[in-house]
C-alpha cells in the first residue's frame, strides 16, 4: 500500500482537522433546501452495490430518505460549487480528483468518521475515504479466447499476433500509462514517478497498438457489452463490470494478473447542506457491518482489511485486496496519475486524433 500512503501524505492526512461544516445550531436538516441527501456515483453495477451495501441500511438507520444520480461528472461538481447550489452531497469519485477537485471538496470532519481509524491508512485521505476496491484489468471474449487461454498481462495483450481482434481501452491517459508500461516490461515498482523518459515509452508502446483499437471507451458498461456482442476480442475493463456480466453467463471473463488495482473515493461536495449526514453516511459505509456485505454481492471488494480477511475462499477469488490477486497487481498511485493527467492532456489528445 505504499502508493496509497503516499496518497495521504501528499495530501495532508496527518492534519486531518475537523472541517468547517457550517452547521445550523449544530446539526443541519435532512431535508435541506427541500430536498434529501443526494448520492452519486458512477452507475451499473458499482451503484447498485453501494445503494444496497451502504445507502439504504443507512437511511433506514437514520429514517432519513436518500435521492441517486449518476454518472459522476467533475465538470457538473465544478459548476454546483461554483453556482453555490449544489445538486449532490455525497459523490464516488477517482481518487484522482481528491487531489485535482481540492478546492470544490469539504474537508473531512474526522469526529464523524471514526472507522476511518480501522482503514489501511492508505485509503483515507482529509478529503475523501475509500469505500470500495476494484481494479482495471485484461478482459476478453470467450469465444474468441476460452477460459484460461486469454492474455495473462499487458505485454500479451500488445501482442496482436498471438492475440489476434479488435482492442478496446479506455479513453483517457489514466489506466493506459501504466498499461503500457507494464507492457514494455516496466517494473511495477518503477512504473512511478511519472518522468518524460517514461511518458516518451507510454506514447511509444500506445502507437504500437493504436490501429487495433476499436473503441476508447469512455463508460464503465461499454467493454462488457461490446466483448459480449463480440465487437471487441479484448478489452480493458473495471472488475465490477465485468464479474457482473459474468454472472448472468455472458461470453465475457478476466484475468487479476497485471491487473490494477483503485479504490472508489467518497467525497463531500463543497457547500453540501448535507454535509454531516453525508460525512456519517462515509463512516457506516466504511462500518464492518457494511463492509462485510460486499463479500456476497461480489464485484467490487472491502477497503477494510478485516472485513476481506473474512472472506471465504471462494469470495477472495474475485476480491481485489485478496492475497493471491493483489500480489499480482500494480496498485495506482493517485497523486502521480492526477500529474500525468494534468501535464500530458494536450499529448494525450493530439494522440487520440492522430
Amino acid at each position: 500500500m505504499q502508493s496509497r500512503r503516499r496518497l495521504v501524505l501528499s495530501l495532508g492526512a496527518a492534519s486531518l482537522a475537523a472541517g468547517t461544516l457550517n452547521l445550523v445550531g449544530g446539526v443541519r436538516s435532512t431535508h435541506a433546501q427541500g430536498r434529501p441527501l443526494t448520492f452519486c456515483s458512477w452507475g451499473g453495477a458499482l451503484s447498485d452495490l453501494e445503494k444496497a451495501a451502504f445507502l439504504e441500511p443507512f437511511g433506514k438507520l437514520k429514517k432519513i430518505e436518500i435521492a441517486y444520480a449518476s454518472p459522476t461528472n467533475y465538470a457538473k461538481i465544478k459548476a454546483m460549487v461554483e453556482s453555490g447550489v449544489p445538486e449532490w452531497d455525497l459523490v464516488n469519485v477517482g481518487g484522482r480528483f481528491i487531489e485535482q477537485g481540492k478546492d470544490f471538496l469539504e474537508t473531512l470532519d474526522m469526529s464523524l468518521i471514526p472507522n476511518a481509524k480501522a482503514l489501511d491508512p492508505g485509503w483515507v485521505t482529509s478529503r475523501g475515504i475509500f469505500t470500495s476496491t476494484g481494479a482495471t484489468v485484461i478482459a476478453w471474449n470467450t469465444k474468441a479466447f476460452p477460459i484460461g487461454k486469454g492474455p495473462a498481462s499487458w505485454k500479451e495483450f500488445w501482442d496482436v499476433k498471438a492475440f489476434p481482434g479488435p482492442r478496446g481501452l479506455y479513453k483517457q491517459l489514466y489506466y493506459n500509462y501504466e498499461a503500457a508500461l507494464l507492457a514494455a516490461g516496466t517494473p511495477r515498482n518503477q512504473v512511478y514517478p511519472v518522468t518524460d523518459d517514461k511518458i516518451k515509452l507510454v506514447f511509444e508502446k500506445l502507437r504500437e497498438i493504436r490501429s487495433h483499437v476499436k473503441v476508447w471507451w469512455t463508460a464503465g458498461a461499454q467493454p462488457p457489452q461490446l466483448l459480449s456482442s463480440g465487437e471487441l476480442a479484448l478489452s480493458s475493463a473495471w472488475t465490477g463490470r465485468v464479474l457482473a456480466v459474468m454472472k448472468e453467463n455472458a461470453p465475457v471473463t478476466m484475468t487479476f494478473s497485471d491487473g490494477i488495482a483503485w479504490g472508489n473515493a467518497w467525497v463531500v461536495v463543497k457547500g453540501s447542506p448535507h454535509a454531516k449526514v453525508a460525512m456519517e453516511a462515509i463512516n457506516y459505509a466504511i462500518s464492518e457491518e457494511a463492509q462485510l456485505r460486499l463479500l456476497d454481492v461480489g464485484t467490487y471488494g472491502p477497503s477494510l482489511g478485516a472485513a476481506a480477511a473474512r472472506a471465504t475462499p471462494e469470495q477472495q477469488k474475485i476480491l481485489v485486496t485478496a492475497p493471491d490477486n493483489v500480489r499480482q497487481m500494480l496498485i495506482i498511485d493517485e497523486v502521480e496519475a492526477a500529474r500525468y493527467s494534468a501535464k500530458y492532456e494536450a499529448e494525450w489528445n493530439r494522440f487520440l486524433l492522430g
